[in-house]
């Protein structure tokens, strides 16, 4: 005697209501079974988690490569005052010459050698 509601009034199919208003893809996020198909919103999740890990490889290469330029750059320091510790060396007999014999031979080992003609 009473008939179906579904199809009673026009325009309306008959079944469950439609979802509730919201963003597309939210409740499916949410309410997601496991290995259920992802959804447009679960690969920008997955796409936000790469990139969180391509920043932290990036910021562990750089890292990485501020330890090696410190270690470089201890090295060179180290080079370098070897370099003036032996410049100093050289530089300190010439400026202390031992007497007259001494002062001779420095003043003749600046004059540059004769040309040989052939």
């Amino acid at each position: 005697m009473a008939a179906p509601l579904g199809g009673m009034f026009s325009g309306q199919p008959p079944g469950p209501p439609p979802p509730p208003p919201g963003l597309p893809g939210q409740a499916s996020l949410l309410h997601a079974a496991p290995g259920a198909p992802r959804t447009s919103s679960s690969t920008l999740v997955d796409e936000l988690e790469s990139s969180f890990e391509d920043v932290s490889e990036l910021r562990n290469e750089l890292q990485r490569k501020d330890a090696l330029v410190q270690k470089h750059l201890t090295k060179l320091r180290h080079w370098q005052q070897v370099l003036e510790d032996i410049n100093v060396q050289h530089k300190k007999p010439a400026e202390v010459p031992q007497g007259s014999l001494a002062y001779l031979e420095q003043a003749s080992a600046n004059i540059p050698a004769p040309l040989k003609q052939t």
